[in-house]
């Protein structure tokens, strides 16, 4: 008689990949991204932007946390609540929150509204272009999700002022560069919110 393990594996769909790897490679892309995104902090506050062991720790571990999650959740797809993963880039709001003052800051003035925002729009975005839930669900989201993506790219110019406007070469990139975040951000999240049709 098989042992439980060799029968896990017989049961496993072909091409599934283990939840660790998939935790590791989704926490190697989560951080690339987390990075990215805060190049386009950087772009946007300019020389005022200042780096420390705080700002490295709200922006590169949610994102190293939220792309293990979604990894696992891809590779758990077969099991029935692991799209509950998929709303760990919310990781980002916790985290950013915790900073001393930062509440208070959201609440007087709005700044650190994007840590709401951008997770909201990779959640959104992923979970409409999943499979998971009806599609009269999915395409508001998704809709929703890509209005957000198109406000944060087109408010580049307004935050960041003339140095990163439209018609410059460093605004242009600017813009690409918030779209691109948060179209391939909604890719991503995507994974855990896509049900494996062969279990």
């Amino acid at each position: 008689m098989r042992d439980a393990t060799e029968m896990a594996v017989l049961r496993r769909p072909a091409g599934a990949t283990e939840p660790l790897t998939a935790a590791a490679i989704g926490a190697l892309l989560g951080l690339t991204w987390a990075a990215a995104l805060r190049a386009y902090m950087v772009t946007i506050a300019g020389p005022g932007s200042s780096f420390t062991w705080w700002t490295l720790a709200a922006i590169l571990l949610p994102g190293a946390i939220a792309g293990a999650c979604i990894g696992v959740a891809h590779a758990r797809r077969a099991r029935g609540r692991a799209w509950l993963l998929g709303l760990a880039p919310f990781a980002f709001t916790a985290l950013t929150m915790l900073e001393p003052g930062a509440l208070t800051a959201l609440v007087t003035t709005g700044i650190g509204g994007g840590a709401i925002a951008v997770p909201a729009a990779l959640v959104l975005g992923g979970f409409g272009l999943g499979t998971i839930g009806p599609r009269a669900a999915r395409i508001p989201c998704l809709v929703l999700a890509l209005l957000l993506a198109a406000g944060f790219a087109a408010a580049v110019p307004l935050a960041g002022g003339p140095a990163v406007a439209a018609t410059t070469a460093r605004g242009a990139w600017a813009i690409l560069l918030a779209a691109g975040l948060l179209l391939t951000g909604m890719l991503g999240t995507a994974l855990a919110f896509r049900r494996d049709r062969r279990a």
